[in-house]
């Protein structure tokens, strides 16, 4: 208040003060800047998957690719469509053709000695195939699923759908098995892994049922952005 009440001295007195408050007041801006820049967040609002890790996918011909070279099945071009995001994940094809829910129970353990961070879980269709007890399956998978989750695994569980052919009660029931597991685990689901695939004859080999190269690109797309969310997840995001 005092400067303002002393209008009438020298400009002599006045222009060292103005010229040294306009240094401190520029400095003060430059600095309060500088000081923003190094406080911004590090994560932006859209949360980063991690970028490195192991990813094991788990299960039938679906996923190992059955008719195939092993680099066209989807476990190989997720793994490159991953590394062409700047995604340095290792993705394990362990798949076995012709496996139940029930082989792949049994054999839980070595998976556990690939040592996932994620796994990519789809089995069933070949139970269904054979017209076994979709509580059957149902349980099996919840067991693997269970045995995934004591060690750490954050699972993503791709949905199958059953044949038309072998009834509206069967199918339905079957279905229901996906989101019921999902829901009761706390699990990312993929609602169904051959979405846009499952009929389409120039996307299938000849037996009409698993996908030639062009289909599982497709499937790859289908798996992709629930895989990225599991990634997240594993980043603690």
């Amino acid at each position: 208040m005092q400067s303002i009440n002393l209008k009438e001295q020298s400009e002599s007195m006045h222009k060292p003060v103005k010229l040294l408050l306009f240094i401190a007041l520029l400095a003060c801006a430059l600095l309060g800047a500088c000081q923003k820049e190094k406080e911004a967040p590090v994560l932006s609002p859209n949360k980063k998957p991690a970028s490195q890790g192991t990813i094991v996918a788990v299960g039938d011909s679906l996923t190992a690719g059955y008719g195939v070279p092993e680099t066209e099945a989807y476990p190989a071009k997720l793994e490159r469509k991953l590394r062409q995001e700047g995604y340095r994940w290792r993705v394990v094809n362990a798949g076995i053709s012709g496996e139940t829910s029930s082989g792949t129970l049994a054999r839980i353990d070595w998976i556990l000695k690939l040592a996932p961070d994620i796994v990519i879980l789809e089995i069933g269709a070949n139970d269904g195939m054979r017209g076994q007890d979709p509580e059957l399956t149902r349980k099996n998978i919840d067991k693997i699923v269970t045995a995934l989750q004591a060690k750490g695994v954050t699972v993503v569980l791709a949905g199958i759908r059953m044949l038309t052919n072998l009834g509206p009660s069967y199918t339905q029931k079957f279905a229901a098995i996906y989101p019921r597991v999902a829901k009761d685990r706390n699990l990312i689901l993929i609602p169904f892994i051959l979405d846009k695939v499952a009929g389409e004859e120039t996307l299938n080999l000849s037996d009409g049922i698993h996908p030639n190269g062009q289909g599982y690109d497709i499937v790859t797309e289908n798996v992709y952005p629930y895989l990225l969310q599991a990634m997240r997840l594993k980043n603690g995001s």
